[in-house]
């Protein structure tokens, strides 16, 4: 879990719904250091989700466009380009 949460403004093209999702999945994983919810947490754990999600998606579109895109690929760009 020694990860970087990637940086998602400023993606051409814009970040997915799923890649939203992966870095919110990645940041509630950070900060709980749960990697796999067992049954007594996992429904607090897929609330955090999908609330750091919806608050992302709120975020990137508010945000003013960059003026040079992000230095890093998603990782789920990067499995789509090997």
């Amino acid at each position: 879990m020694c990860r970087n949460i990637t940086e998602l403004r400023g993606l051409e093209p814009p970040a997915t719904a799923v890649e939203i999702e992966a870095a919110a999945r990645q940041y509630v994983r950070k900060v709980s250091g749960i990697t796999r919810p067992s049954a007594a947490n996992g429904e607090a754990f897929e609330a955090a989700v999908a609330q750091v999600t919806e608050a992302t998606t709120r975020l990137l579109a508010a945000l003013p466009a960059r003026r040079q895109p992000p230095k890093t690929v998603p990782p789920l760009r990067r499995l789509a380009t090997t």
